[in-house]
C-alpha cells in the first residue's frame, strides 16, 4: 500500500479545472503549439502533441482552435513566441514544489510564480534545488474499486514498471516515458479506463500535511494554478 489522499487530491484538480475550462483551454492550446513545434504537426509521430489532443479532447476545446495551435507551432501561422521554463521552490512544511511554465515573457512569469508562493507561505528556489525530490514518468489512477490483478497483467505485460494500491484503494501504474503510450494501449485493450494518464513527475518520497497546513498547502498549490503561464504543478505535499 502506498500514497495517502491520491483519489481525493486528484477529484479536487479535476473539478478545479471542470470550473476554470476557460483557462484550461488557454494551458492546453499553448501546450499543442510548443508540443507542435518541437516534436512536428503530425500527432503519429508525436507522442507529446498526440497527449495534448487527447487533454484538449476530454476538455472538449474546439477543433479550430486546435488546428491553429499546431499551425502556429509548426510556423505556418504567425503567433507568439512561448519558451518553456521550469521553477522550483517550497510550500508549507518544506514541501517541495516545482512548476512548469510555458510564457512569452520570463520575467513576468517569475514574478507572478514568486509573489503566489510567499503570498501563501512559501518560497522560490534555485534551479535544481528540489529536482531530486521527483522521478519523470508515466502514471495512471484508477478509481477505487478497479481489479488490482487486472490492471497489473495489462500494465505489467505491457512494460510498466510498477503497480501499486494506494491507501484510498485507488491504484496507480508507473512507467518509464518512453513506454507511456504501449502502456496506455494494452489498458485500454483490456477495457480500463484511467481517470488519469499522463507523463508527470512523481514524488519520490511525500510530506504528508493535514489541518491547518494541508489547507493552506492546497490554497499556494491552487494559486500557483490560476496563473495563465503556468502549465503544471508538481509536489512533494500529501494533503489530508
Amino acid at each position: 500500500m502506498a500514497g495517502h489522499s491520491k483519489w481525493a487530491n486528484i477529484q479536487h484538480r479535476k473539478n478545479r479545472q471542470d470550473a476554470k475550462r476557460g483557462s484550461l483551454w488557454t494551458k492546453i492550446i499553448r501546450e499543442v503549439t510548443v508540443a507542435a513545434r518541437d516534436g512536428g504537426a503530425d500527432p503519429g509521430m508525436n507522442p507529446r502533441l498526440r497527449l495534448a489532443l487527447e487533454k484538449a479532447r476530454l476538455a472538449n476545446v474546439p477543433k479550430d482552435k486546435l488546428q491553429n495551435a499546431i499551425a502556429r507551432g509548426a510556423g505556418k501561422l504567425e503567433g507568439v513566441n512561448y519558451e518553456e521554463v521550469r521553477y522550483e521552490g517550497y510550500g508549507i512544511g518544506g514541501a517541495a514544489v516545482m512548476i512548469d511554465c510555458v510564457t512569452d515573457n520570463r520575467t513576468r512569469t517569475v514574478a507572478e510564480v514568486r509573489h503566489a508562493l510567499s503570498k501563501h507561505g512559501g518560497n522560490l528556489g534555485t534551479d535544481g534545488s528540489v529536482a531530486f525530490n521527483f522521478k519523470h514518468c508515466g502514471q495512471f489512477l484508477f478509481a477505487p474499486g478497479t481489479s488490482e490483478d487486472k490492471v497489473m497483467e495489462a500494465a505489467l505485460e505491457a512494460g510498466a514498471e510498477d503497480v501499486a494500491t494506494n491507501e484510498d484503494g485507488s491504484i496507480e501504474v508507473i512507467c518509464a516515458p518512453g513506454d507511456f503510450e504501449a502502456v496506455k494501449q494494452a489498458l485500454a485493450k483490456a477495457g480500463l479506463a484511467p481517470e488519469v494518464a499522463e507523463v508527470t513527475m512523481k514524488p519520490l518520497a511525500e510530506t504528508v500535511l493535514r489541518g491547518e497546513d494541508g489547507q493552506k498547502m492546497q490554497r499556494l498549490l491552487d494559486a500557483l494554478d490560476d496563473l495563465d503561464d503556468v502549465q503544471a504543478v508538481y509536489t512533494t505535499a500529501a494533503i489530508e
